[in-house]
């Protein structure tokens, strides 16, 4: 059964360590208690329904309280204390096309809004009512999930856009094809999802970001159906691909995803090392993309990140042999680890991990006889560390995250920004805050940061909620103004909305409120989504 107030299935977790935790509470001091609502007492609070009978539609309070939020920090600050202040009006469960254009057709004669609603994962408030006067309708495209054709000859597989990741996986797998689209919210998220958000997947080094994979479909619209052919390139004028994706469900919503798919490969393998400090890992990262060395996956942890990890994923007894037999190699506190993958024929990964070995013995890196194994289990649980934020919030210790891109020669200036503005945030509220960073999407052109941060809950969910605000809205402005994208993977949704403008320029906003005006203008799809239409 899937948690009402947080990540995925109810009976999976994942655990911190004892000394793991004592480390957190070290750095941003012991935690204050708040209080869980129970789904019982919230759903004694959903307000009755504004929207019109119909047998699409289903009111039941439970329905509407399991999809009144996502899983932004935000969202979750309004699960656990039972605050949703706003509900959907109804949640519609379309199982075919035709019967999304039918919704559509009825929001537009009753006047109400539509959000359309994936697997729930979004971060960034994508899928989070707002008070309107007008009703409010979540539509689940969870019913859509099947596998509805592959063209072998072309490998080119269509999907209901409501398919998560493991049945993605399953259906191609069953016929020997893969997709190789594995963002961490795999497990929940679905193929319209990752289209709509522009996601990336963890070996988009092999495989490519979903913009490389998406190859036409179906988008329900406002003023009609869209059907965008699977053509392998053209030179007609802008792409209806790259003009729809990114687009957050503010031109339409897709029913139907194509997508470039490829045989399942001979053997995959992960390996984890270390290098000697931030600066070798960087290079052995930078020089595998530029050389465009066939990897499927290259992640580097900074000195902060690979201490935490250590200290989180084992055992006291264990970390100090793991420590230990770190020192003893040469590899002091400064140390960082070095996460990749080789996907592909036997031939093929051998020449790679020889290339990559190379390039690790010029840094001065290496793996130790432990590689493979500590890269078995990184593999293992790689889909896991969503549920972190589960297990933290049992010791009320409060976990988020932000992300964002750069030109290579940009990274260290904006990851030590974001990590300073995070450390300092809340300095004048007398707390402190525990924040670490990794590599994780590299390029020829630059790489993707990632930052995870720990802060401690308030007295209250308001005043935590409100330490959030502060750390978000700070670092969120160091990375608009800091040669960088305000989202890698995680899309634009409500919370980055504000900071579109810098990026895309005067114009560029022009383009994009021209197009949803256009397809949209009574504004009924996901108002406030991408541009702050909403106010």
């Amino acid at each position: 059964m899937r948690r009402w107030n947080g990540w995925g299935d109810d009976n999976t977790t994942k655990e911190v360590s004892e000394h793991g935790g004592a480390l957190i509470r070290s750095f941003i001091g012991e935690p204050k208690a708040l209080e869980d609502a129970t789904l019982e007492s919230v759903m004694a609070k959903v307000p009755e329904s504004r929207l019109p009978e119909s047998p699409m539609i289903v009111t039941d309070a439970e329905d509407r309280v399991r999809h009144a939020r996502g899983q932004s920090f935000p969202d979750w600050l309004a699960m656990r204390s039972g605050e949703f202040d706003v509900y959907p009006d109804g949640v519609a469960y379309p199982e075919t096309s035709t019967q999304v254009r039918e919704i559509l057709d009825l929001a537009v004669k009753h006047d109400f809004i539509v959000i359309p609603y994936g697997g729930g994962t979004s971060v960034a408030g994508h899928i989070t009512p707002q008070k309107n006067a007008k009703a409010i309708l979540t539509m689940d495209l969870g019913r859509m999930n099947q596998l509805m054709d592959l063209n072998e000859e072309s490998q080119i597989a269509t999907f209901g856009a409501g398919t998560p990741g493991p049945q993605v996986e399953a259906q191609l797998q069953a016929r020997g094809y893969t997709l190789g689209h594995f963002p961490q919210s795999w497990e929940l998220s679905t193929i319209g999802g990752w289209v709509a958000t522009r996601s990336s997947g963890q070996q988009s080094l092999r495989y490519g970001r979903i913009e490389q994979m998406f190859a036409g479909g179906k988008l329900e619209t406002m003023q009609g159906t869209m059907d965008i052919p699977t053509i392998p390139a053209s030179s007609a004028g802008p792409d209806m691909r790259e003009v729809t994706m990114g687009m957050e469900g503010r031109m339409g919503i897709y029913t139907e995803v194509k997508v470039r798919v490829v045989r399942v490969a001979q053997e995959e393998k992960f390996m984890v090392c270390f290098m000697p400090n931030w600066e070798a890992g960087k290079a052995v990262a930078r020089e595998v993309a530029q050389q465009k060395i066939p990897m499927s996956m290259m992640r580097v942890s900074n000195a902060a990140e690979t201490r935490a990890h250590a200290n989180l994923g084992t055992t006291l007894k264990q970390f100090k042999l793991l420590d230990g037999y770190l020192r003893f190699r040469g590899l002091d506190d400064n140390r960082c680890m070095l996460t990749f993958g080789v996907t592909g024929s036997k031939l093929q990964n051998k020449s790679s991990l020889k290339q990559i070995k190379k390039i690790l013995k010029q840094y001065q890196g290496g793996g130790g006889p432990l590689a493979n194994i500590r890269g078995s289990i990184w593999a293992h649980g790689r889909f896991k560390f969503p549920y972190f934020r589960e297990t933290t919030w049992a010791q009320w210790i409060a976990v988020d995250t932000l992300e964002t891109s750069t030109d290579w020669d940009n990274v260290d200036q904006l990851m030590n920004g974001m990590e300073d503005s995070l450390r300092t945030a809340l300095k004048d509220d007398g707390e402190e805050v525990m924040v670490f960073t990794h590599l994780s999407h590299v390029y020829g052109q630059g790489s993707s940061i990632y930052t995870t941060y720990f802060f401690r809950c308030a007295d209250s969910y308001e005043e935590t909620l409100q330490r959030w605000k502060k750390l978000k809205t700070k670092t969120c402005e160091v990375i608009a103004q800091g040669r960088a994208t305000i989202s890698h993977q995680h899309g634009v949704g409500r919370d980055h909305a504000p900071y579109m403008a810098v990026e895309k320029g005067e114009l560029g906003m022009r383009v994009i409120e021209t197009l949803i005006n256009d397809f949209d203008p009574e504004k009924r799809l996901n108002p406030g989504i991408l541009i702050q239409d909403d106010q």
